[in-house]
Formats: C-alpha cells, structure tokens, sequence
C-alpha cells in the first residue's frame, strides 16, 4: 500500500534509537524507550493553500532526513511498518 499525504502533510519513516547508552550499557527490548525525534522523508503533500488559490510548495523533499516535535506526529501502521505523518510546521531542522 503507498500513502499520498494531503496537503502540507508529511509521511516520515522514524530512525530508531541506539540500542545501547553513551555509557555502552545495552538497552532491553523491554525498557521504556524516548519518542523517535529523527526520521527520514518518504512521502509530502502537495503544500499549503494560500487565500489566494495557490498552493506554496514544502520546504522539505523526499529522503530528506529532519528533527521534528515529539509529540507533533500521529502514529500510523502500514502492514508491518509503523510510520509518523506531520504537518510541515512540525518539522524543526533538516539534518545534512
């Protein structure tokens, strides 16, 4: 299944965390683990719709890899696959 986002909409798929600490501790699969706040771009939308009837393009692109909110994303599950869709102002930084 591919997901079209609407809009100024955008489908990220989240970079998972380390596994283990700064301190080289490994983490169980059962430990309470932090929101993703990394992820790469799989899917945008079309953009904002301006009062004026034309739509203002994204700022991001397709594999880009960005910072966004914690909480700003809904969660969504495609088949196996968990991905994040945010607005565009929940984007905070594009990571080069």
């Amino acid at each position: 299944m591919k997901i079209k986002p609407l809009s100024d909409h955008i489908v990220i798929e989240p970079i998972s965390q380390e596994e283990k600490t700064k301190t080289g501790i490994f983490l169980p699969q059962t430990a309470e683990k932090e929101k993703p706040e990394q992820g790469k771009i799989i899917a945008i939308g079309s953009g904002r719709r301006l009062s004026s009837g034309k739509r203002m393009p994204l700022e991001v692109k397709v594999g880009d890899t960005v910072l966004f909110a914690k909480y700003g994303p809904n969660e969504i599950k495609v088949g196996e696959k968990e991905y994040l869709i945010a607005k565009e102002e929940d984007i905070l930084a594009i990571l080069e």
